[in-house]
């Protein structure tokens, strides 16, 4: 084996050009590489050349790629026809390259640099090997020429001096085509870039545009997976809501934890091409995702005002570690989407808040109704769609007037003046037309405002009192109404009682009994009726309720169940108006040759017990 540098190669076995035909030969390959079109044509001719030159059985081209350090071989003549990369430090070709030295080897299997993986991949032999640097005229390398197994004898220093000036010359022409290939490369991420860009900002929907994110991320940096964490300032953690390939997988943790945390807090990207050789990785999250990280490229997500609002971490670069080009693009593009994505993220907080007012209107029993300032419907819970007797979602977009009618002209009026007033206007037990029926509702018309006084709108709030009413008004023809209103406000089911000061007013029909015995049923019905009618209007007069009728015999009661500071003299008022009361039924009576009632009254007031007697039942 023999190595040999540019100037001393040359200089020692350097051959008459006129003599040896190598001036012919260089230009035929300046000429034929020249008019092959594209790098694949290119490194076909300059693979024949080489095989013709140096008479061996294959050729191999290897190129340097800067942005992950590898040696590729993009075409081989012979059976190899898919592309091949190792280290650019790594056989034979990485020595020659990264030394800039020429290598010949006479024997490849007593040379430790070899590697014989390749040999194995394209079932070819190698015996012998010469493998030159591709220089430029400047002294960049932009990769390796091989010549593989002289066909006759071995390869030597001739071969050598050839084989450089072959690559030298070459080196002039590839160069210029990676160069236009690395531009056009360039043109054609750029242009993907703005592509992507405008496809992510276009949705405003959080979740369906992470997922475009991350999809955009993983095939812009040709890796395998790729995870957008967001900050949430309420817990103090990030969180992930999609990941490219988790699947529905959530991840949540503190916001100063990890590699992503790391990037958050302090603001900077953090490139790490082994992930298990760094602590801050927490091996975790392969264990929850059944997934394997190779290398991770994490960067801080900061919006407009420069607040961090997440990181984005991207894994396992495909073919290498990821690069300073992979960051720099990584954060250009989410310079350019944390507007959309924090849009998205107000949106999805706006949406979940209206999904959580659908749900209180949705269980509130008061009608809700809103309306633009047009009157016309914008939005109608259950409840009021049951009240006005309507379609929940067909009332949307209907006119005030329309909805409520000429005979509910007053809601549209109480409407108006909530709007010109900026007061919210009231109607207590308000009667409401709809369709054949009276409804009773408490009515309440509130102008609705944004956050700068402009008006957008009104909202009815409608509570149906009919069934209370109907109760009420049933309740109070057994027991007095303030005894209906305390029932119905309190726990009713309740037995017991409490003690407390009051007065009792008791009055009966002096000799009831022979004076029905002449009436008869109907007409002994007909006098009570007429004189409880009148005895118990004064007993309501002076605030007492009614306790009970025994017959002919009122009980009443003044201090239960609201006391007053007068109570005795309320009851001996109320006495003194039924003797009043009963005088005046007595001359209508004489009048029509009736014979006059009389009565006695009675009040005493002591210490009572007072509450509900009987059983949970009755």
């Amino acid at each position: 084996m023999s190595e040999h540098g540019h100037e001393g190669g040359a200089a020692e076995g350097r051959r008459d050009p006129a003599k040896s035909g190598i001036e012919g030969l260089l230009l035929s390959v300046h000429g034929r590489l020249a008019a092959a079109r594209g790098l694949d044509a290119q490194l076909v001719a300059l693979m024949e050349i080489i095989t013709d030159a140096v008479d061996s059985e294959r050729a191999t081209l290897f190129l340097n790629d800067a942005r992950t350090g590898e040696l590729y071989a993009r075409i081989a003549l012979g059976e190899l026809r898919r592309e091949l990369r190792l280290l650019n430090t790594e056989g034979v070709s990485g020595h020659v390259f990264s030394t800039g030295r020429s290598a010949v080897v006479p024997d490849v299997r007593v040379d430790d640099r070899f590697n014989g993986r390749f040999d194995e991949l394209t079932g070819f032999q190698t015996r012998s090997l010469l493998a030159v640097p591709l220089c430029g005229p400047d002294g960049t390398t932009v990769g390796v020429a091989q010549a593989l197994n002289k066909r006759d004898g071995d390869f030597h220093d001739d071969d050598r001096v050839l084989l450089e000036a072959v690559a030298q010359q070459a080196a002039i022409v590839l160069r210029n085509t990676l160069f236009a290939q690395e531009v056009e490369r360039a043109n054609q991420q750029e242009a993907e870039f703005l592509d992507l860009v405008s496809e992510v900002s276009t949705e405003i929907q959080l979740g369906p545009l992470l997922q475009k994110i991350m999809a955009a991320v993983t095939r812009m940096l040709d890796a395998e997976r790729s995870t957008l964490f967001l900050n949430d300032e309420r817990t103090g953690e990030l969180y992930t809501e999609i990941g490219q390939g988790l699947g529905a997988t959530k991840i949540r943790m503190a916001n100063d934890t990890g590699i992503a945390g790391a990037v958050f807090t302090s603001g900077h990207s953090i490139n790490i091409p082994y992930a298990y050789a760094d602590l801050r990785f927490n091996p975790s999250f392969d264990k929850l995702t059944g997934f394997f990280t190779r290398s991770i490229l994490c960067v801080p997500v900061t919006n407009k005002d420069g607040k961090r609002i997440g990181a984005t971490q991207v894994l396992n670069k495909r073919g290498g570690a990821f690069t300073d080009d992979d960051a720099s693009r990584l954060r250009a593009f989410t310079a350019q989407i944390a507007i959309g994505l924090e849009n998205a993220k107000l949106f999805d907080d706006v949406q979940t808040m209206k999904r959580y007012n659908d749900r209180i209107l949705a269980s509130m029993s008061n009608g809700v109704l809103t309306f633009d300032t047009e009157d016309r419907v914008v939005t109608c819970n259950a409840s009021g769609a049951r009240i006005l007797r309507v379609d929940e979602a067909e009332v949307v977009g209907w006119a005030a007037d329309e909805l409520f009618g000429a005979a509910n002209d007053w809601v549209v009026a109480r409407m108006a003046a909530a709007i010109a007033e900026c007061e919210p206007q009231l109607a207590v037990d308000a009667v409401l037309a709809v369709g054949d029926e009276e409804v009773s509702v408490n009515f309440s018309a509130l102008p609705l405002a944004d956050g700068h006084g402009a008006v957008l709108g009104s909202m009815i709030l409608l509570d149906d009192i009919s069934s209370e009413k109907r109760v009420r008004a049933t309740m109070a023809r057994y027991v007095d109404p303030a005894v209906a209103d305390q029932l119905l406000g309190s726990d009713a089911e309740s037995l017991g009682g409490k003690a407390s000061v009051a007065s009792v007013l008791f009055t009966d029909v002096r000799a009831f009994t022979s004076l029905t015995e002449k009436l008869g049923p109907q007409a002994t019905v007909a006098l009570l009726n007429d004189y409880f009618t009148r005895m118990v209007a004064c007993i309501e007069d002076e605030g007492g309720v009614l306790d009970k009728f025994i017959g002919d015999e009122i009980m009443a009661v003044f201090g239960v169940p609201f006391t007053h500071k007068d109570d005795p003299d309320r009851a001996v008022r109320a006495g003194v108006a039924m003797l009043i009361a009963l005088r005046l039924m007595n001359d209508g009576r004489i009048a029509q040759d009736l014979p006059p009632l009389r009565m006695g009254v009675g009040v005493n007031t002591g210490d009572v017990f007072s509450g509900n007697i009987g059983s949970p039942r009755r």
